[in-house]
């Protein structure tokens, strides 16, 4: 066979194989649907790992990377159980006509939970000063409407959503109202007093972000503020996703996150700083790149990409945010000086203390 000839051979099973993927995603719908209809998970963990192995054992048989396989198939698996979720969420929605309305939808993660809240059936206004988002009702200001939503998701940036919280609190609201702050602090004192004058407010944070789809292995943290049914009628908004849906007291969530957000953030920040003021171009770096840096080098472009207002408001607005940051120059410090020093053992000493630590992670 000519050069052509093989591409063009190839390209046609390229076909086939785009073929088998929509046959088989067809049928996830269908077994989705089964599982609706008995009651079973969406995601079975099993049977995912006798899948992949199977996967593995085939490609192996057949001459291909088990590696590879396993790649193929994970993303398959993937594929399927995003489509099934999704089902899931537009079959079980508990929306059913009511309203909600979305303060802050034209942002990022406000017009998530729009489309979040539309899929099960809610019928979806945002309020936002920014404008309109095709497929939704709008005004420019949440307080030219009626109270008369079933959920309002408060989803401002964190220096307007104390101001949003205290005006409900002032004219009463009724409803499920959330907010979706990356931080809590600055808000206690108004979610407090927004519980205390009645209205039913629990505090989230989706732990993921505007760009997710399938919401399997993401965590979702709840926090009571003083109405712990609030809290309950929170949760059920996600109870037919397979998001990990994690209960924490309010006044532990800052902390937590200093580390979670704020810790890994600035490293990320810090890494790409470190290579922008390197004399050395991105391109030659590129050329020369280990796994290692690649790894790294994916998640620190993730993270400079996203709102660097937003990303400043994490780190400077979370009471305990500077002491990671200290904590984070201190290590930096201290390998510097083990380095420095040529002390071998206080470097394996600090390795071995990391290794430890994370292997408790599981």
């Amino acid at each position: 066979m000519s050069l052509e000839q093989l591409r063009s051979r190839l390209a046609a099973i390229d076909r086939q194989v785009i073929d088998l993927v929509a046959e088989r995603q067809a049928l996830s719908r269908e077994i989705g649907a089964v599982k609706r209809a008995g009651g079973l998970a969406t995601r079975d963990f099993g049977r995912e790992k006798q899948v992949i192995d199977a996967a593995r054992a085939h490609a192996a048989e057949v001459g291909v990377a088990p590696q590879i396989a396993e790649q193929v198939i994970g993303l398959l698996i993937r594929s399927s159980l995003t489509t099934q979720e999704q089902a899931r969420v537009r079959a079980e929605g508990t929306g059913r006509g009511q309203r909600a309305l979305v303060i802050g939808g034209r942002g990022k993660m406000g017009l998530w939970f729009a489309e979040f809240l539309d899929s099960q059936g809610f019928d979806v206004t945002i309020a936002d000063p920014a404008g309109p988002a095709r497929g939704y009702k709008h005004v420019a200001d949440w307080q030219q409407l009626p109270d008369a939503f079933a959920v309002t998701v408060v989803a401002t940036p964190l220096g307007i959503t104390a101001g949003v919280l205290e005006a409900m609190a002032g004219r009463g609201h009724r409803g499920l109202v959330f907010d979706v702050g990356s931080l809590k602090s600055p808000l206690v004192p108004t979610l407090r007093r927004l519980a205390a004058s009645g209205c039913q407010v629990a505090s989230i944070h989706p732990m993921f972000g505007p760009d997710t789809v399938l919401l399997s292995g993401r965590h979702v943290l709840f926090m009571d503020v003083g109405q712990p049914s609030a809290v309950h009628e929170a949760r059920q908004l996600f109870a037919s996703t397979m998001a990990r849906q994690i209960e924490m007291p309010l006044d532990e969530h800052d902390r937590l996150v200093a580390y979670v957000l704020g810790l890994s953030h600035a490293l990320n920040i810090a890494f790409a700083a470190v290579l922008a003021e390197s004399g050395e171009t991105a391109p030659r770096l590129a050329k020369l790149s280990s796994t290692t840096f690649d790894a790294q080098l994916e998640v620190a472009a993730r993270v400079v990409r996203e709102s660097p207002h937003l990303y400043f408001e994490i780190q400077s607005l979370n009471p305990h945010g500077l002491r990671a940051l200290e904590e984070l120059l201190g290590a930096v410090q201290r390998l510097a000086g083990i380095v420095r020093a040529a002390d071998e053992q206080a470097f394996v000493g600090l390795m071995e203390q990391g290794r430890d630590y994370l292997a408790q992670r599981g």
